[in-house]
């Protein structure tokens, strides 16, 4: 799959439109026994009709637009609305980065109707991907998020936590994020010792993955551990603690940059002696 990004859309009149169509944070997509595929639609021989619609960019050759449905939309049979989380590991990457853009988006325009400064409400700007307030002037680009993960290691051992956000009872490295005036490193210092009470040394970037829930981009990095005792903060921590590579809990599925980086930890940190438990 070739995309190319854009903002606007001026498609022939004939043009066949790659259709993304969301209810809210739910994608529509074809479900065949726990296989996912992206269906290929025309919207207006459907007599569908969008409640806010956005230029994507061009997905081989094709418009591509991402648009919201109203929640009492009619939709072909074989077809139904799957939460984006479950599509991570479940269609090719590429594909999923393409979803993930134009949640967004969505998520962005849904939100930025009204001028958050007048209260006058927005146009998409002509020249770029923004929102325009006609009466005071201001503009609102897409909003992101940026957030740190880290993979803290001590010897052979890596900590992994539970969070208490995680719907299943999975494993997985520290993530937080940045406030404003802070640096990646010193957000990574600063999350680590309020959720688990420990310092850290030897921060390096591993890489970084869009987060499309709904705004983040997360930031990965690696760290030792320098001084402390476990101490969890209860709040957003229910546990927590070190592992080697063939005594790993249950850990997130492929596809996360969470992921990535535990098997990065069992990559250079030896060989496990069994398969390491995840989700999916």
């Amino acid at each position: 799959m070739f995309f190319e990004p854009g903002f606007d859309g001026q498609e022939k009149e004939d043009a066949t439109i790659y259709w993304l169509l969301f209810k809210k944070n739910k994608f529509l997509v074809l479900e065949n026994e726990g296989k996912f595929a992206l269906p290929d639609i025309d919207l207006y021989k459907l007599e569908i009709k969008t409640v806010r619609r956005q230029y994507i960019g061009q997905v081989d050759g094709r418009s591509c637009y991402a648009a919201e449905l109203s929640p009492d939309t009619m939709i072909p049979e074989g077809m139904s609305f799957c939460d984006l989380r479950r599509l991570l590991d479940q269609i090719p990457a590429d594909l999923f980065s393409l979803v993930g853009r134009a949640n967004q988006i969505m998520h962005w325009d849904r939100n930025h109707q009204y001028c958050s400064r007048c209260g006058t409400q927005t146009e998409n700007k002509k020249d770029e991907r923004a929102k325009l307030c006609p009466s005071c002037g201001f503009v609102n680009y897409p909003r992101i998020s940026p957030a740190i993960i880290v993979a803290i290691t001590r010897g052979q051992e890596i900590l992994l936590a539970r969070g208490s956000r995680f719907q299943t009872a999975f494993y997985s490295v520290l993530a937080g994020f940045v406030e404003p005036g802070e640096t990646f490193e010193e957000c990574v210092q600063r999350e680590v010792e309020e959720e688990v009470g420990l310092k850290v040394k030897n921060i390096k970037y591993f890489s970084s993955q869009p987060w499309p829930f709904p705004d983040s981009l997360m930031v990965g990095f690696t760290a030792e551990y320098d001084s402390g005792d476990l101490n969890i903060d209860q709040r957003e921590i229910l546990d927590a603690g070190w592992y080697t590579a063939d005594q790993l809990p249950l850990i997130p599925s492929t596809g996360s940059i969470a992921r990535q980086l535990i098997d990065w930890f069992i990559q250079t940190k030896g060989i496990p002696h069994k398969t390491p438990n995840h989700l999916g």
